[in-house]
Order: structure tokens, then C-alpha cells, then sequence
């Protein structure tokens, strides 16, 4: 029976978008960034610009929300590969030193710096180091605060290093934003953070369970009506929640292994929701 269904999991490497390497094509990159943003987030207050050879400004995408699984799994960061060099400790531009962290923009002549992977994506919107994120710490004000400093349209007029530093930063706070703003991607990463890898390719293998998902994918397609689907919409994100609540305890008690084995339940009952967005 199982056989006759569509396969319902998927690996994370196909939900989860690559984070390229930003180079000297970073105004490119974005633009590859915008293709994959999801209705379901909430609205960014720019829209997404890039500049063609001659400095001449190209709208790339019209604003909207982003979509939460825009993740990587190469070494222990999600965003693109670790930087090469140590970034200097002092703006490029005028030499000040840093007074807050973290480095993205120096505060005495307002220019954006260049992107420093040692700070993590908690450091960017200043976040202790732990799974819970609490609604009164705003992240979606703090993301929208940095993107009004750090977006590209802001320094198209400026010297092309700083509008690639923008362009860099920029993408890297709305890969940091993706991440921490969804449950299972920042579960992934901050197991990452912690040198914990997770395999994208192993399934649970519990026969209840299988046969319960199943079970839940048939009412969806079988679903008569817009409520019935809200109904099911409900008892998915009460079960994400409390297997969220279980990778905290088990977070925290450094139970790495049972960590994992929630974060596959969690992709699971994700999956289903996502079916379930689809047909909303």
C-alpha cells in the first residue's frame, strides 16, 4: 500500500536552497535568491535591485516574503562558504573602529563592510546562542532594520566594492532571517553551530509512524473543503510544535541523537503542511 502512494519525505537538500559562495557576482546571486521567495512570510519593505555593466539599476523582483528553507549544509554554517581572510577589525573606508557588534556597517561614515562568517546568524540580530526565540526579541523589525542599512538599491551610486559588500551582506541577513524565523531550518543550524551533522538522506523508519503520515496525506487529498483543510493545517503545526519542544529539552541536555530524531519527525509533519499551503 505504502508502494502505491506518493512517497510523502523528501530530503532536506531538495527543500532546503543552496547558499552559493558570494564572489564578484554577488548582484547576480540575489537575483537567483528572489526566484525562490515564498508568499508565506512576511513582506520585505524593498524591492530587489541589481546594476548591469554600465551602473544601470535593474529591477530583479518585486518585494515579498521569503521563503524559510533557504539553508546549505557545508561546514558549520549555513550561509555561503567561510571567508578566506580575517575581516579587518576597522572600516575600509575611514579607518574607525567598530562600536557595536556586529561589524556590517560602520557607525561614524554609514559604509557597509565587508561580510565577517565569523559571526553567526544569532550574533546578526543579536540573539543568544540557543533554539527558543522568544516573539518580544522582533526579528522581523531587526531583519527589516538591517536590510534598511544594508540593501543594495541604497549604494548603487557608490564605488562597486561597496555595492558588492552590500549586495553580500544583504543576502546574508535575509539567509540568516530564512533560517532563524522557521523551527526545523533553525533547528538544523543550530546543531550545525555545534558541529552536529544531519542526514539529509535517513528516514524514520517506524512503521506507526509511516502509516500515521500516510494516513494524514490521504485526508488531504480527501479533504471536501477549505475548512477541513484548516483543520488538518491546525493538527500539523500542533505536532511541529511540540517536537519543537522536544528538540529544545533535548538541545539543552545535549542529547544530540534525539535531537536529530526530532528534526526528522519535524520534516515529516513540514512536508505535510506544506501540501496543505499548496492546496489552501
Amino acid at each position: 500500500m505504502l508502494k502505491a502512494k506518493k512517497k510523502l519525505w523528501s530530503p532536506l537538500s531538495k527543500r532546503l536552497l543552496q547558499t552559493r559562495t558570494i564572489s564578484s557576482t554577488t548582484c547576480g546571486f540575489l537575483r537567483n535568491q528572489q526566484q525562490h521567495l515564498s508568499n508565506s512570510q512576511p513582506h520585505s519593505p524593498f524591492p530587489f535591485f541589481s546594476y548591469n555593466n554600465n551602473n544601470k539599476k535593474i529591477q530583479t523582483s518585486s518585494s515579498s516574503g521569503f521563503s524559510s528553507h533557504f539553508l546549505s549544509f557545508s561546514g558549520k554554517s549555513f550561509c555561503s562558504a567561510q571567508s578566506s581572510e580575517k575581516t579587518n577589525l576597522r572600516c575600509w573606508n575611514c579607518n574607525a573602529e567598530p562600536q557595536n557588534a556586529p561589524f556590517l556597517v560602520c557607525e561614524s561614515c554609514t559604509t557597509i563592510q565587508p561580510v565577517d562568517h565569523s559571526v553567526d546568524y544569532f550574533q546578526i540580530f543579536g540573539l543568544e546562542n540557543k533554539y527558543e526565540i522568544e516573539e518580544d526579541h522582533n526579528l522581523e523589525v531587526k531583519y527589516k532594520n538591517w536590510q534598511k542599512k544594508l540593501h543594495p538599491d541604497l549604494v548603487h551610486s557608490k564605488p562597486e566594492k561597496e555595492r558588492e559588500f552590500a549586495a553580500e551582506q544583504s543576502a546574508r541577513v535575509i539567509d540568516a532571517y530564512r533560517t532563524l524565523n522557521n523551527a526545523l531550518s533553525r533547528a538544523i543550524y543550530i546543531l550545525k553551530l555545534e558541529g552536529v551533522n544531519v542526514n539529509e538522506e535517513e528516514t524514520v523508519s517506524e512503521p506507526e509512524l509511516l502509516a500515521e503520515i500516510m494516513e494524514i496525506r490521504e485526508a488531504v487529498e480527501e479533504a471536501p473543503d477549505y475548512q477541513a483543510l484548516k483543520e488538518i493545517q491546525s493538527l500539523m503545526q500542533e505536532k511541529l510544535q511540540n517536537w519543537s519542544n522536544s528538540f529544545a529539552s533535548a538541545f539543552r541536555g545535549h542529547k544530540f541523537e534525539e535531537a536529530k530524531n526530532c528534526i526528522r519527525r519535524m520534516t515529516y509533519y513540514d512536508r505535510v503542511n506544506e501540501e496543505i499551503v499548496k492546496r489552501l
